[in-house]
């Protein structure tokens, strides 16, 4: 039986060698590798709008605090903080005493000067003489209009009543004005741009601002003036902005973002599907194929405008650069690729 048995077991020893040497045979096989497939697109150059977006806040275009020359108290109130007012309109009247009393000195100045110019006619009196009386009667004439003007307050511009400090009946102390009333049709901006954009931009150029209070709306308006004077700590010079606004949709107070237009630059352009945003980062950036070994090179892009599909590139690419723009799942910085067909 040993005899038998002996033999059996080499046999089976054998055996098992055998299959260990398969084994490694085949885990030693080589593993084909698929390549990611992508399509490519040349950056090319396009005129592309040259913008600057600023913060600013809306303003009145013009601010008036409405107030005698003196003090006194205040007889009438007859509008209210919200009021649309216009040119010319009665907005308070103070008490009236002087008023009466100029206006009665301006008629009796009046009528002496009408006796005095008749006796002047017919010689009964000198030049000079008619000539003080004319005098007299144009001092009390330019008193009731002052006194007038002061008395009976009028708003010099058309807007709405943004402030009223006092009440009917109150002595009014000069201390605040009694009524601001601001013109809002139109508005105006301030925006102070970069001095090395200040041959960029002239009188009469559009612009363009949205405002958080009015979501989804744009307006627009022209550069009324620049300011003839950069600042030494900003290096920046103030360009004001007129809207016309003329729905009063927007308010002094506003917080603006205001898009001015420089011109046109030819410049570099990608289409938007060959952006890759990095993730943990606000960067972006663009694989360039590399046609001498099939690879690409992930290269950071500073990024422009968008305009009809395509992003201007203002540094990292250059035109004729072939970027991929379909199969960037799976690219990393080097990975070779194949082009799909």
């Amino acid at each position: 039986m040993k005899k038998i048995i002996l033999p059996l077991m080499a046999i089976l020893a054998l055996s098992a060698c055998g299959g260990g040497n398969g084994k490694q045979q085949q885990a030693a096989a080589p593993v084909e590798v698929q390549l990611p497939s992508v399509v490519l697109e040349e950056a090319g150059r396009q005129m592309v709008a040259s913008e600057g977006v600023y913060s600013s806040t809306v303003l009145a275009n013009v601010t008036n605090n409405i107030a005698p020359q003196s003090g006194g108290r205040i007889q009438k109130i007859n509008v209210e903080v919200g009021d649309f007012v216009s040119k010319g309109q009665i907005l308070a009247e103070m008490d009236r005493v002087q008023l009466d009393q100029a206006q009665l000195q301006l008629s009796n100045a009046e009528t002496e000067l009408k006796r005095i110019k008749q006796l002047y006619e017919q010689g009964g009196i000198s030049q000079s003489d008619y000539e003080a009386v004319e005098l007299q009667c144009k001092v009390a004439r330019t008193t009731f209009a002052n006194l007038q003007e002061n008395t009976i307050l009028r708003s010099p511009v058309t807007g709405v009543v943004t402030a009223r400090n006092y009440d009917r009946g109150d002595m009014f102390g000069m201390s605040a004005p009694i009524f601001t009333v601001q013109q809002i049709v139109p508005v105006k901006l301030l925006v102070g741009i970069s001095e090395a954009d200040y041959t960029k931009v002239k009188k009469g150029d559009r612009v363009s601002l949205t405002v958080d209070a009015r979501p989804g709306k744009k307006y627009e308006g022209r550069i009324a003036r620049l300011y003839p004077t950069v600042d030494p700590a900003t290096h920046t010079f103030n360009v004001e902005i007129q809207v016309p606004n003329q729905n009063k949709e927007l308010r002094p107070g506003m917080y603006a973002k205001v898009t001015v237009t420089f011109g046109q630059d030819n410049s570099v352009v990608v289409p938007d599907a060959a952006i890759v945003k990095m993730q943990g980062s606000g960067q972006r950036s663009v694989f360039v194929y590399n046609a001498a070994d099939s690879t690409v090179t992930e290269k950071i892009v500073t990024l422009g405008r968008h305009t009809e599909g395509k992003y201007q590139i203002l540094s990292g690419v250059d035109a004729g650069d072939q970027v991929v723009v379909k199969g960037l799942a799976s690219l990393r910085n080097g990975s070779k690729v194949t082009l799909a067909q």
